[in-house]
């Protein structure tokens, strides 16, 4: 596992990893105080997730998707049964959801059935995890619903999905995707973050709000 720590005005605890056929970075949020947690992007591996939250006595209350790629839920079904956590996602990509079987059969994975949605999550809204908070950000582009997660007094932390990757962006060639939106999402809402924000992206390698804003070639 591959951990990353965050500072804010109460303490946390953050762990990304990669997991799934596509090495999606699920990454786990939780209140130490309270051992409730929030598990961004499962995509894949779910006993693995389970396995590290558990390692740190933590409770998984949400399972919150930056959007419905099928690598970005795989592991949903599967924690949602054994955990009981809440899946939670835009309602724009509700119907990625529910063609998710479509969508792997093109890629070549079988994907079961999946449970329906608990909780459809709005722009700005806040989500408590025991005694921290998350703010979502809708970030349209790379799909309709497309989600980021911010945490930390001063957002200190931003969880990007497939909206902003190091030196990239989300691809906008599949199903709802938007060039235009993609570039207005960031430039509009994740660029008025703090340039001192880390950026943990959907695939690959961390960045921060600074980094992509000087020299990101799709931005500049």
């Amino acid at each position: 596992m591959t951990a990353r720590s965050a500072n804010s005005s109460n303490s946390l605890l953050v762990a990304s990893f990669p997991v799934g056929p596509l090495e999606c970075n699920c990454s786990i949020i939780a209140c130490p105080e309270t051992g409730e947690a929030a598990i961004i992007d499962p995509g894949g591996d779910a006993d693995e997730i389970i396995k590290a939250a558990a390692e740190h006595g933590l409770t998984i209350k949400y399972l919150l998707h930056t959007h419905a790629h099928f690598d970005h839920v795989l592991g949903s079904a599967e924690i949602k049964k054994k955990t009981g956590a809440q899946i939670c996602l835009h309602k724009e990509d509700t119907w990625l959801y529910e063609n998710l079987h479509m969508q792997g059969s093109l890629f070549g994975f079988k994907i079961p059935a999946q449970p329906p949605v608990d909780r459809y999550l709005q722009d700005d809204e806040e989500l408590a995890i025991g005694n921290i908070k998350t703010r979502v950000i809708h970030t349209p582009g790379h799909t309709p619903g497309s989600l980021c997660f911010t945490l930390g007094g001063k957002e200190s932390l931003l969880f990007a999905g497939d909206t902003l990757f190091k030196q990239s962006i989300g691809r906008t060639d599949l199903w709802g995707g938007s060039f235009e939106k993609i570039i207005q999402s960031i430039k509009e809402r994740l660029f008025k973050l703090d340039d001192a924000t880390n950026v943990i992206c959907g695939h690959g390698p961390a960045t921060s709000i600074w980094a992509e804003k000087k020299s990101n070639p799709f931005l500049s």
